[in-house]
């Protein structure tokens, strides 16, 4: 094939935008899907339920199911336009293959807990988020303060907030929305994803939390359960961070 084709290939697949059913429906764990583009470690899909990296929020595993096998996903990263679902199996696959995805409930499940708790701590600091991660079994945030926040106090706030049964929801605004309402961005140093000219807001009871977030959350608070805080830790003069694990 002339590298021009190739070239053109290749370009035309990095702007085919995945349908992401993750962020329509977080609970759903298997779907049908088919295959755009692969390479040797990775499988592109015009329709997935793997939770692509970001946001501080680990990607999804789990096995993309063909005809002939299971092939094992590592990991799920984006890459510009394109949702890279890595492999370190051999890819035996041909373009409009009917496949089904198969994520690693168990794992996306706590992510979506750990993730919403994560939240509601933002909301129980006054300050600015300068980092954070979000695992399965634990998350942090890194926030812009002067004092380290009383470990039992915090826990116990959060641990109300949790059993508080609060709904969580989604919705979107436009961007010119957001660039209005600067306050609503609450991390220094993750901007929300721009470029399809609206942003996904994710909210926390009436008045708990509102802010933007392309990650997966559970419906209820009251489905994170317990947790505990693990650290309350100086990272700086204006850096305090609070780990917190599930129970």
């Amino acid at each position: 094939m002339p590298n021009k084709t190739k070239h053109l290939i290749g370009f035309l697949m990095d702007q085919f935008l995945t349908k992401e059913v993750f962020t329509e429906n977080p609970y759903k764990n298997k779907c049908k899907s088919s295959v755009v583009n692969f390479q040797d470690n990775w499988i592109q899909l015009d329709q997935t339920i793997f939770y692509a990296e970001g946001g501080g929020q680990l990607g999804d595993i789990g096995f993309i199911k063909t005809k002939k096998r299971k092939v094992e996903i590592i990991n799920t990263i984006r890459e510009g336009n394109l949702i890279k679902h890595i492999t370190n199996d051999d890819i035996d696959l041909n373009i409009n293959d009917e496949v089904e995805c198969i994520i690693n409930w168990d794992r996306r499940y706590r992510l979506m807990k750990m993730h919403t708790c994560l939240h509601l701590l933002c909301s129980l600091i006054n300050a600015q988020v300068t980092g954070g991660s979000v695992t399965d079994y634990k998350g942090r945030l890194d926030f812009n303060l002067d004092y380290k926040p009383n470990k039992e106090e915090v826990k116990n706030n959060l641990n109300d907030l949790i059993q508080g049964n609060y709904a969580v929801t989604d919705s979107w605004i436009s961007d010119t929305d957001l660039d209005k309402n600067p306050d609503l961005v609450r991390t220094m140093s993750v901007a929300p994803p721009r470029g399809a000219g609206k942003i996904r807001m994710v909210k926390i009871g009436d008045n708990i939390d509102y802010q933007p977030c392309g990650g997966t959350h559970v419906k209820n608070t009251s489905e994170i359960g317990l947790v505990e805080i693990t650290k309350v830790e100086n990272k700086g003069k204006l850096n305090k961070r609070i780990v917190v694990s599930l129970v």
